[in-house]
């Protein structure tokens, strides 16, 4: 079975099936190769329901979850993105068949050289990504009409809030005790509504679990 088929075979299994019902997300899901953006030793695997590690904490999501937060976000083709822990280069790589512009951010330099190649390796001429930290967002090239987290937090920085336009969305996955779900922010002014959308538990993201309280 070639990777087309295979891909197609992973949306109508995993992408359909949790109603992702956005078909510009089942060609972006379609047209973009997950395995260029996993280790070799992980391409066999690239389309099956799994959550691959790409780097030290940093993952591929099950394709269900992922497209799933995606659709959420409600990505305008005239919008510009901010992509929070880009890690491999994968999100930004769905996020700009969406949208206008991609900017992805992270910590290290050799990751974001790594995932800026894979980019332009796919001849991706919308989206970058570049190094930064990432719980600051990219202010130096805000503000966003959508932030997109690829991980789990604890916390919600403000900074990612901050950085919305006004009715802009902020797309993450909060967890709370042994609960996760995913949460999508939205902005009106200098209000911020929230709302839960589905539950979902991909990895944390580190730097992000709240501090534990010391107790006698």
């Amino acid at each position: 079975m070639n990777n087309a088929v295979t891909r197609e075979t992973m949306i109508d299994s995993q992408v359909r099936p949790n109603d992702v019902t956005d078909r510009r997300i089942h060609a972006a899901l379609q047209n973009t190769p997950r395995e260029v953006f996993l280790p070799k030793s992980r391409h066999s695997l690239a389309y099956a329901e799994y959550e691959h590690e790409t780097s030290e904490g940093r993952f591929m999501w099950r394709a269900r979850d992922f497209a799933k937060l995606v659709e959420e976000a409600k990505i305008q083709p005239e919008d510009e993105v901010l992509d929070i822990a880009s890690g491999s280069g994968y999100s930004a790589a769905i996020l700009s068949h969406l949208a206008a512009a991609v900017v992805g951010v992270e910590n290290d330099e050799a990751l974001a050289e790594a995932a800026s190649a894979r980019l332009d390796k796919l001849n991706i001429d919308n989206a970058d990504v570049v190094v930064g930290e990432i719980a600051a967002g990219l202010p130096s090239q805000g503000p966003f009409d959508v932030v997109f987290v690829n991980g789990a937090v604890e916390v919600v920085p403000d900074a990612w809030k901050d950085q919305l336009k006004d009715g802009g969305r902020l797309a993450v996955i909060v967890r709370d005790g042994k609960s996760s779900h995913a949460c999508i922010y939205t902005r009106s002014g200098s209000v911020f509504a929230s709302r839960n959308v589905f539950d979902a538990a991909p990895p944390m993201l580190p730097g992000f679990e709240l501090k534990k309280e010391f107790v006698f």
